[in-house]
């Protein structure tokens, strides 16, 4: 940030000096020039022709530079067939004029003497009287204005130098003093990190106080993951401790029903691991900002695959098209296959599914026109492995799965009766996508 703010200063204030020099020298030109044209005007006021056609002045201009030699200001009248009338300045030296006609005032730098640069002006006249075209010149040396031009020069570098050095010490102070914080707000992520503290609660700027709610935000909601994790290990633990105790204990006795003990056990540890395993991936993908899942292509895809396992079954979709929820797309795959499998399931081979969009929420009912389910049992059948009809291929897990995944994300899973098919309604509320 120091570095461009220096490199800008500088571009800014050298383009600057650049404009200022060329206005501030040609100002002092022109009025050395405006000088030099009064002294020509002079000079042609007051010229006579002699006798002879020659140039004559009845009186010597008034500078007395003119009559001391070499003083740096010359005059000089040319025609014609005459020899050219000059100064007294110019001593043994003579003006070369330029080979063009010079109806106007014509200004010039000129070298033609050695040591000295002369600024010369020089105009053709016609006298009355007389057939020739004179050129009248005045020259200067350039000594004085540059001078000037010299001074004007070293104050812009100096004072621009100045304000361009100020200008970039206070760019350092502003960035130094505004990222300050930033130097706080390191020190106290390693102390979170470290472990001296669990959150960062150092007073910043305002600037800065809303990244520190942020972070704030998500070691809280790494905490949350790590404690659910913890937790689902636990459990899974807990839950496969009592199925290998069965089968610890029948091993040892010998059971002669140890095979059948062994697939049932297994059965059960097998339910428990695919539980956990759904939340675990649910919870993983979880990102409430990130995630955004169209309902429509799942709800598709999930028809297509639901179809070929149940052939007898008609799947009929309705409802908004447009409908996205705030799910990773397997996660909603998954709750909707669980749901509209289930419904295919126990029902009488039709299904029938709803999408509908509020403010706030997407939701998914899903009909069928099965037996459904008593009132008294539907808070109860969401139990991990709780089935109500064991005569069906399952593992009891799937509407567990749903309403753990489901509560996940924010959302919710509810059991009603299907006033259109007579059996079991299944709501899913899912948050909707911004």
């Amino acid at each position: 940030m120091i570095g461009i703010a220096a490199l800008w200063i500088g571009l800014l204030l050298s383009v600057g000096a650049y404009a200022l020099d060329r206005l501030l020298t040609s100002a002092v030109t022109e009025n050395f020039d405006a000088q030099l044209e009064f002294v020509l005007t002079s000079m042609i006021a007051s010229a006579e022709i002699g006798p002879e056609g020659e140039v004559l002045y009845a009186r010597e201009p008034a500078d007395q530079r003119f009559l001391e030699p070499y003083s740096g200001l010359y005059y000089q009248v040319s025609g014609q067939g005459f020899e050219p009338f000059r100064s007294r300045s110019l001593w043994d030296r003579r003006l070369t004029p330029q080979g063009h006609d010079d109806g106007e005032a014509h200004y010039y730098d000129s070298a033609e003497f050695p040591g000295e640069a002369l600024r010369i002006i020089e105009r053709d006249v016609r006298m009355p009287g007389s057939p020739i075209r004179w050129r009248f010149q005045v020259a200067q040396n350039r000594e004085l204005l540059d001078e000037q031009i010299g001074v004007i020069r070293n104050t812009l570098i100096q004072s621009f130098g100045v304000l361009g050095l100020g200008l970039i010490i206070l760019a350092a102070l502003q960035a130094i003093y505004g990222l300050w914080p930033l130097r706080k707000m390191r020190r106290a992520i390693a102390a979170v990190r470290s472990g001296q503290k669990s959150r960062i609660d150092e007073r910043l700027p305002a600037e800065i106080q809303p990244l520190t709610e942020e972070l704030n935000e998500l070691l809280e909601h790494n905490e949350t993951q790590a404690e659910e994790a913890r937790r689902h290990a636990g459990n899974l633990a807990h839950a496969l401790k009592t199925p290998l105790t069965v089968v610890n204990n029948a091993a040892t006795a010998h059971a002669p029903d140890l095979a059948d003990t062994v697939i049932r056990e297994s059965r059960v540890m097998r339910r428990q691991v695919d539980h956990h395993l759904a939340r675990a991936r649910a919870i993983g993908r979880r990102s409430s900002a990130q995630a955004r899942s169209a309902v429509w292509p799942s709800l598709e895809s999930v028809e297509r695959a639901v179809s070929r396992l149940y052939e007898n079954v008609t799947i009929d979709i309705a409802g908004d098209k447009q409908a996205e929820a705030r799910v990773e797309r397997q996660d909603l795959d998954e709750l909707l296959g669980n749901l509209i499998e289930n419904a295919a399931k126990y029902g009488q081979g039709r299904v029938f599914v709803t999408v509908n969009a509020t403010p706030e929420w997407a939701e998914i009912e899903v009909e069928d026109d099965g037996a459904g389910i008593p009132e008294s049992e539907r808070e109860t059948i969401f139990d991990r492995g709780a089935r109500l009809d064991s005569g069906k291929p399952g593992t009891g897990l799937g509407l567990a799965i749903v309403r753990d995944v489901a509560q996940i994300y924010g959302g919710s899973i509810a059991l009603e009766e299907s006033e259109d098919l007579g059996g079991l309604l299944a709501r899913l509320k899912l948050p909707k996508a911004a």
